[in-house]
């Protein structure tokens, strides 16, 4: 484990990077790419508007009061997809073993590769060639675990490279702020500087039991990482992965409306499935099979996404094509498929500050009380046997 070689790669203010490369007119500028109102939320920004204290996720109407002079961009996840899979393609031509952590970031293990020519020359050239190939600025890190890597790579931005020498770990690591280290959020990182720990090599100087007994088991893997301690491995990327769920109704049926309702509950599942696996999908498939057994689906490649309303959207649109001999239908199914690892868990760029809120609200009652705790009405109307509920009854 302590010979592995770990390069983490980051495009930088990917959104941003890619509308610049459509329209050079915008670099330099400070730029918000998220939602068409200023009711939207940020889904990304430029340095330049960072500079004004502008971040991910704070409402746009927020943004623009710190940063009155930004272009507001209503996102295009479709390009972003496409320019991300340009970037996947590169690294897999040449990476033994990669995973792809997000839409905009990856991991390497290039492990052993020393024996035939250095790592970080190895990476740098990469680097260099995605560069040219995309045309997009992407930091690179590299050191002997996930943690270290990721760390370098975002002290090495915007469209640097860092190398950290194998034995220096914590040393890199120990000037600081505890923020920098990944799991470490706006919520742990106060309640660690009102303890006076600040640094990370104040952090690393803590009694593991008292880290354990104010933060809870993520109070020793936050006191291991401190240490520059990662044992985590590289996932091999595989655009195959999949969720999927099926429905047999207890008698064959033409009931559009009813199989409407069910593909919107099974839409509304998978999509909250996703975002507590914190995964996009990129491809949405549809399955029916008629009375006389045959089967038939479609399926149709779409932008990262994990919203409810793309998914759903996607999904009746499908049978909708799909359903066409008004034949009895005894089974219908959803998959979803092409999975990365992602945290634009809602449609940022087409959803308001407060529908982003109600999907957060739907979610932690879902995790709370079952994925069926809530749901749109439609899909709740509806029965195992495709049968209506009276919403007043107690069953």
């Amino acid at each position: 484990m302590n010979e592995r070689t770990i390069v983490h790669m980051d495009l930088d203010a990917f959104f941003v990077a890619v509308e610049c490369l459509r329209n050079s007119a915008l670099q330099g500028k400070p730029l918000i790419i998220g939602g068409s109102s200023e009711r939207g939320v940020v889904a990304s920004c430029s340095y330049e508007a960072r500079y004004f204290g502008v971040r991910s996720a704070m409402p746009v109407k927020f943004a623009l009061q710190l940063c009155p002079d930004a272009l507001v961009i209503s996102g295009d996840m479709e390009a972003y997809s496409k320019y991300s899979r340009v970037v996947t393609d590169i690294i897999a031509e040449q990476a033994p073993v990669f995973e792809k952590s997000s839409i905009d970031e990856f991991y390497l293990d290039i492990s052993g590769m020393d024996r035939f020519f250095g790592c970080y020359q190895w990476a740098q050239e990469l680097r260099q060639r995605i560069i040219r190939e995309s045309g997009l600025p992407i930091s690179m890190g590299l050191s002997i675990n996930k943690l270290v890597s990721k760390v370098a790579t975002g002290e090495s931005k915007p469209n640097g490279e860092k190398q950290v020498n194998r034995g220096t770990e914590r040393e890199f690591l120990a000037p600081l702020p505890v923020s920098k280290i990944p799991m470490v959020g706006d919520k742990t990182s106060r309640f660690l500087y009102d303890m006076g720990i600040r640094t990370v090599h104040v952090l690393s100087q803590m009694p593991v039991e008292m880290l354990e007994a104010s933060l809870g088991k993520h109070g020793k893997l936050i006191w291991q990482r401190a240490q520059g301690i990662d044992p985590t491995p590289v996932t091999p990327y595989s655009e195959q992965k999949s969720i999927s769920t099926e429905s047999t109704f207890d008698s064959d049926t033409i009931d559009l409306r009813m199989m409407r309702a069910v593909l919107t509950g099974m839409s509304e599942k998978l999509a909250y499935k996703l975002r507590s696996m914190q995964k996009l999908c990129s491809c949405v498939a549809v399955k029916i099979r008629y009375a006389n057994f045959d089967t038939e689906s479609k399926q149709v490649q779409l932008a990262y996404t994990a919203s409810d309303q793309t998914i759903i959207r996607t999904v009746l649109e499908l049978f909708d094509k799909l359903f066409q001999r008004r034949m009895r239908i005894r089974l219908i199914g959803v998959r979803l498929s092409g999975l990365v690892h992602g945290h634009y868990q809602i449609s940022l760029f087409d959803d308001t500050e407060e529908m982003v809120k109600l999907y957060q609200a739907m979610d932690r009652i879902r995790a709370k009380h079952g994925p069926k705790a809530v749901g749109r009405a439609i899909s709740l109307g509806m029965n195992r046997k495709g049968e209506e509920l009276n919403p007043f009854s107690k069953g």
